[in-house]
């Protein structure tokens, strides 16, 4: 039986975050963003995670521990994260809320957004971004075009 290219369960792009403390990172998605964790690799003899899969809404969000073979690094490590994580949920404000609840720190407060999204970004206690959205209003191309030239045009 030939297997499937995706498995089942899936999306095909499925982010893989490296932290700084893989056991208290699984515990803080769980809380802030109601993960429910599909899987979890313990490394000997410390306990580190090698590979953890949470469940978030209907994506997979995979992550380990930093290994000193990892290709990648942590936003500590870094000082700072090239990438934002993107997360569509029914409730933006209590979302967030929520997260900053569970130790994240919240960089901007849900606000309503010119493309139809009520929009909020918290960066977790481990360095990683997420932006957290709800759609609000369904708009045109047309519409979302002039309202950013509005709204960029005020920033100015």
């Amino acid at each position: 039986m030939a297997s499937k290219a995706i498995p089942e369960g899936y999306t095909t792009v499925t982010p893989y975050l490296t932290v700084d403390d893989g056991n208290a990172a699984i515990e803080f998605y769980k809380r802030a963003f109601g993960a429910t964790e599909r899987g979890r690799m313990a490394a000997p003899p410390d306990g580190k995670i090698a590979h953890a899969e949470l469940q978030i809404g209907g994506s997979v969000v995979m992550l380990s521990d930093k290994f000193p073979q990892s290709s990648c690094g942590t936003p500590s490590e870094l000082g700072g994260t090239t990438i934002a994580i993107f997360l569509f949920v029914e409730d933006v404000d209590a979302v967030v809320r929520r997260a900053a609840d569970a130790g994240a720190t919240v960089m901007m407060e849900p606000e309503d957004q010119f493309w139809g999204d009520r929009l909020g970004q918290i960066t977790d206690p481990f360095g990683h971004v997420w932006q957290i959205a709800t759609r609000v209003e369904d708009l045109t191309p047309e519409q979302i075009e002039a309202r950013g030239r509005e709204a960029f045009a005020s920033a100015s």
